[in-house]
């Protein structure tokens, strides 16, 4: 075995994979459609056969893996303009339950049994079908549960109450070194960081994990490093 070209091998399937997962997105990472879940295993598989040295020529494994990786993004571009596309390479929700109706049809279609459907409702926190109004199967594999009314959690809104928005906190220091751009949309600048962090008793920058900025406090929040190894004693 030539240890040197299986390496290289192995080197330029990882990093095909790697930059066409890029060019495809994070959606190839999500839940996936069936589509999706087709066209990742293909050119999976072909990155396999590169790496294992099944070929002897590359380029045309790569090439095949570009056209897939280009057939994809095209279907993913087509399925967003058109709902009748959308519907026939995604698929569609289907209606499972609702307001203590079962629908048998729509389940077989789905390939799930009721033992199954109830299994579903407990790990999402629902052991009973009374508390639940709709159960729909999302075209990606995922049951979306709609509870009845008096069983959905209670909301400010139900007590009059109107909370401010919180924003979400922006990262400002990672590892040591200032984000200036999330900084900078804070509308903060680096003598107010600086100042905080001497009113927090850091003297050295290097020490910070992360710190946050917090909008309805006008603060940061920090996590130093912590040097010692952690006893976990009381997790054994």
């Amino acid at each position: 075995m030539d240890i040197g070209k299986v390496l290289i091998s192995s080197l330029v399937s990882l990093s095909a994979l790697f930059v066409l997962t890029k060019v495809l997105g994070n959606r190839e990472m999500a839940q996936l459609s069936m589509f999706d879940y087709i066209s990742s295993i293909a050119i999976g598989s072909i990155a396999g056969e590169i790496a294992a040295m099944s070929t002897d020529n590359i380029i045309e494994p790569l090439l095949s893996m570009t056209l897939l990786s280009f057939f994809t993004l095209t279907i993913n571009y087509l399925t967003c303009k058109s709902i009748i596309l959308r519907r026939f390479f995604q698929g569609q929700a289907l209606l499972l339950y609702q307001d203590g109706q079962l629908y048998e049809k729509n389940m077989l279609e789905a390939k799930i049994d009721i033992g199954e459907l109830l299994s579903e409702c407990r790990v999402m926190g629902y052991f009973d079908l009374e508390d639940i109004h709709t159960i729909i199967l999302e075209s990606n594999g995922k049951l979306s549960i709609h509870p009845v009314s008096n069983k959905r959690p209670l909301v400010p809104e139900d007590l009059n109450i109107k909370p401010v928005q919180p924003i979400p906190m922006a990262n400002i220091i990672i590892d040591g070194r200032v984000m200036d751009g999330n900084l900078k949309s804070t509308g903060k600048d680096q003598a107010w960081l600086s100042n905080k962090l001497r009113q927090k008793g850091v003297k050295d920058i290097n020490e910070v994990v992360l710190a946050t900025f917090d909008n309805t406090k006008d603060d940061i929040n920090i996590y130093l490093k912590y040097h010692s190894k952690y006893k976990n004693d009381i997790f054994e």
